[in-house]
């Protein structure tokens, strides 16, 4: 099975929108590549994993982006300038 395929399948079988554990499993990603991928902080991907937060409607938001796209994301994060440069 491809990796689309598996995503398309990880997809399908959550509700409407697949949570970030998910997401990261699907991709074949560590979390901390995950969050390090979507610069999304390490400590709030871990809350959101381990049920201690929600992410808020932005989060939510942000991370229909990426299951729609994943690829299409990182693209475009990683052709951001970096702060500081």
């Amino acid at each position: 099975m491809s990796k689309s395929q598996k995503w398309r399948c990880a997809v399908s079988d959550v509700s409407k929108q697949p949570g970030a554990n998910t997401m990261r499993r699907v991709l074949g990603l560590t979390r901390e590549e995950f969050a390090t991928r979507y610069q999304i902080p390490l400590g709030t991907l871990r809350d959101w994993e381990q049920g201690r937060t929600e992410p808020d409607q932005p989060a939510r938001a942000y991370l229909c982006v990426i299951a729609s796209d994943p690829e299409a994301v990182w693209r475009a994060l990683d052709r951001q300038p970096k702060l500081g440069s």
